[in-house]
């Protein structure tokens, strides 16, 4: 951990034409080719229609992405390792549960013919989806991820090259919403562990931040040229803003968890009949042989 703060701090770019007006056009397909789709939708699901919790909760997730890579916070970042860590918690953290409860997977089948939302169906329940689609597997790209990124020269790496810049906020981005989809996401996903496990894995995800936000604040192993102040200030943003972010996620878990029931069978009671066979109603034997008008006459 330097003393000085690295020459061009940040990532490269921060506030050239391109850095504003790619991510902002970016953004603005987005958010149109989502209302398309929601139109597609009910036109054809009118009975259904389509939520619009999930429509506001989509644009809450592109507002917080454009808070996190446009002005004033994208210069902010470009020259202070706590811009840098306010970005990180947005784009990885509070824009993906923002997306995620948005269920995009759930509007994109209703929106689809059926044979291609069969498609898409098979997709998901494919073996590299499984596998991608794991708690685990989310849990080391994303928790996972920041190991490499602060405690080898990688993050001093990207520094200053654009296109480093660029690809670890799509890792951020994409990571983030891959662990809140399989931890807490409404839309249809391949089968895993159910929610005991899965907030198992959530809690190992807390700990892991807590632990490197500590191991940050302390200057141990922390391989980023930036000021003491900045690295420590950039370690509680991390500690606070991101145990907060977990606890979100933590609730949709419980909010978007639907149990599911297995209908009882109807309870048969047996019939009984002492061991002996069922017979066609007719009159008993004893009555006949009781009633003298039906014996037969002697003599």
């Amino acid at each position: 951990m330097g003393g000085a703060a690295h020459p061009g701090h940040g990532h490269g770019g921060g506030g050239g034409p391109l850095d504003v007006w790619l991510p902002a056009l970016a953004l603005l397909g987005c958010a149109v080719g989502y209302a398309l789709t929601v139109r597609r939708a009910r036109r054809r699901h009118p009975a259904q229609g389509w939520p619009l919790a999930r429509s506001l909760s989509f644009a809450a997730g592109l507002v917080l992405v454009a808070v996190a890579l446009l002005p004033p916070l994208a210069p902010f970042a470009h020259a202070d390792f706590r811009g840098h860590m306010a970005q990180h918690l947005l784009l990885g953290m509070y824009a993906p549960l923002a997306l995620v409860l948005a269920a995009p997977v759930t509007l994109l089948l209703r929106a689809l013919p059926p044979d291609r939302g069969r498609r898409l169906t098979a997709v998901l329940r494919s073996r590299p989806a499984r596998l991608l689609g794991h708690p685990v597997t989310a849990l080391l790209l994303t928790t996972g991820g920041l190991v490499p990124l602060y405690f080898t020269p990688v993050y001093d790496a990207t520094v200053g090259h654009p296109g480093w810049h660029w690809l670890t906020h799509a890792h951020f981005l994409l990571s983030g919403w891959l662990f809140a989809y399989v931890i807490a996401g409404p839309d249809p996903a391949p089968a895993g562990p159910g929610v005991p496990a899965r907030l198992v894995v959530l809690g190992v995800a807390i700990a892991a931040h807590a632990v490197i936000a500590q191991l940050m604040y302390g200057g141990f192993w922390v391989e980023v040229s930036a000021p003491i102040a900045e690295v420590r200030g950039g370690a509680e943003i991390m500690y606070y803003g991101g145990d907060l972010a977990e606890l979100l996620l933590a609730a949709a878990l419980v909010t978007t968890w639907r149990p599911v029931r297995t209908p009882r069978k109807p309870v048969r009671t047996p019939r009984k009949t002492h061991g002996t066979r069922v017979r066609p109603l007719r009159r008993p034997r004893e009555e006949i042989r009781a009633d003298p008008r039906t014996l037969p006459k002697s003599g």
